[in-house]
């Protein structure tokens, strides 16, 4: 399995990052890719993904568009222009805290498509109450060229199927298993199974029965699990299905 979207890089796992990279291993997590969210934790995923042959992400999130300054974009170019990077992100639009002003989150968003295209890498999108207009600037921006992944994908089939028009996958995550979550699950279950992709966002949205922890990669067999109870599949074929889409949306990663 691949975890396409794990913060190994927070704080949270200095202490034992080691121990859960093995324990990841051992449930059957190949690979990972850590993810980014501004300049310094983006430098600290290059480093986890040099040690462990994983894959980079790199970006700053929309809750910092507004401190996202010229020259913490130049520095993230810089960043970026790696070969461990594999995705540009955690970028996208999020109208649920309001963070940072939209006008601000607009432009930082459409800056790391530019930042994506220039570098052929696709984009880990965070999107929360914006769909509309996280869809309306992709395709303004051409950002289908280079494909991606909406991360912790929670919105309607609509939204879904505009993603998936564009050239993205649906990153599926713990929320599936949440007692709550039938109408994510019945936008799934509705989805194309090659346009989804395994991922923990750890340590966030732990799934069922580990709600309410950290959350950690080795977790992700439980991810696989539901969405085979959703697609009637075995989780071996869940597995070999969401590996084959994640290297295909990250063909950097397929190479290392």
């Amino acid at each position: 399995m691949i975890d396409t979207h794990a913060h190994l890089n927070e704080p949270r796992f200095a202490e034992d990052f080691l121990v859960v990279r093995e324990r990841a291993r051992d449930a059957g997590v190949s690979q990972l890719v850590v993810v980014g969210y501004d300049l310094a934790s983006s430098e600290a995923a290059l480093a986890l993904a040099e040690r462990f042959a994983d894959g980079a992400s790199v970006g700053i999130h929309p809750h910092d568009a507004e401190r996202c300054t010229p020259d913490a974009l130049e520095a993230l170019h810089r960043v970026a222009d790696d070969p461990r990077v594999v995705a540009i992100g955690e970028t996208g639009l999020d109208y649920h805290y309001d963070h940072s002003g939209r006008t601000a989150q607009h432009d930082v968003f459409r800056a790391h498509i530019r930042l994506a295209r220039s570098l052929d890498r696709p984009l880990i999108m965070h999107c929360r109450d914006a769909y509309d207009d996280l869809c309306r600037i992709l395709a303004e921006e051409g950002a289908g060229e280079v494909g991606g992944v909406a991360h912790c994908f929670w919105g309607t089939a609509a939204d879904a199927e505009r993603l998936i028009g564009l050239g993205f996958h649906l990153g599926v995550g713990g929320g599936i298993t949440f007692p709550k979550s039938e109408d994510l699950r019945q936008v799934l279950r509705e989805m194309p199974l090659d346009r989804l992709v395994l991922e923990t966002d750890c340590p966030y949205m732990a799934p069922v029965p580990h709600r309410g922890r950290r959350n950690e990669p080795a977790y992700l067999p439980r991810v696989a699990a539901s969405l085979g109870e959703l697609f009637s599949r075995s989780p071996a074929a869940i597995e070999q299905a969401t590996t084959t889409n994640a290297r295909r949306c990250f063909p950097r990663l397929a190479s290392r």
